[in-house]
């Protein structure tokens, strides 16, 4: 059984200065850390934000696998794809989802999950990672060489994903385990902040290390500051500042994307 591990969270999300409606949804556990960015308007786009974190929220309650995070991906699908069986005018319904989880085993280890173009950061060291991948159609084409990422910022498609939640087939999830370590700050957001923010201010107002709650509003704040263009929802999870967490190694690259 795994000891748990000690983390601290912060949330905040705003609606934006342009939509009338929330579509974002988040969740912050013990154990799971996610948001969700909805997508349909008036096919309620929140309802499956919603939907995909209740989903996810039931892995509090289980034995934490990197399977267990697939199949909540799967069960989200299908709460979503119901839901708009039975409300017509839902069709195009759907989600993103990006968070991590912390799995069970003899040394913790976070499992980094993402479906769409929400996105999960790491700064540890004074450097931010992104760690997720984002499923959409310009970073196929950044993938291919046919933009930069500097062009993709700005192209009229860089909102067009290429895989969500409450699609048939199951859209794969991308997931990738690497050992708890400590001293580094996680960020879940959707792309409300990442389309406002470029990485560099992001990882400046994380060194400020304010504390989670201050530092996932200041996140909040300044996006809405620099246009608020759509929803804003960002989670940060600050792993122990110091200690060892049990039997983990001190190595933070990735261990393996399954």
């Amino acid at each position: 059984m795994t000891v748990p591990v000690a983390v601290t969270v912060g949330s905040a999300t705003d609606v934006g200065c342009v939509r009338q409606v929330n579509e974002d949804a988040s969740f912050g556990g013990g154990r799971v850390f996610l948001v969700a960015d909805g997508m349909g308007g008036h096919a309620a786009g929140d309802v499956a934000s919603a939907l995909t974190v209740e989903v996810f929220a039931t892995l509090e309650g289980e034995v934490i696998t990197s399977e267990a995070v697939r199949g909540a991906v799967v069960r989200a699908n299908e709460a979503v794809r119901a839901h708009a069986a039975t409300h017509p005018e839902s069709v195009g319904l759907g989600t993103t989802v990006a968070g991590l989880a912390l799995l069970e085993g003899p040394a913790p280890h976070w499992a980094v999950f993402n479906v769409g173009d929400s996105r999960v950061y790491l700064f540890r060291d004074g450097v931010l990672r992104q760690l997720t991948i984002d499923h959409s159609e310009v970073q196929e084409m950044v993938d291919q060489g046919l933009l930069s990422p500097e062009e993709a910022a700005v192209h009229p498609s860089r909102h067009v994903i290429t895989r969500a939640v409450g699609e048939e087939p199951c859209p794969e999830v991308d997931v990738l385990l690497f050992p708890v370590a400590t001293g580094g700050r996680f960020v879940a957001c959707t792309d409300g902040l990442t389309t406002e923010l470029a990485d560099e201010e992001v990882a400046a107002i994380l060194a400020a290390n304010h504390p989670p709650q201050d530092t996932a509003r200041i996140l909040v704040r300044r996006a809405l500051e620099r246009g608020g263009s759509d929803n804003v929802t960002v989670i940060v999870v600050d792993e122990p500042a110091s200690g060892t967490p049990q039997r983990v190694s001190t190595a933070t690259n990735p261990r393996s994307r399954e």
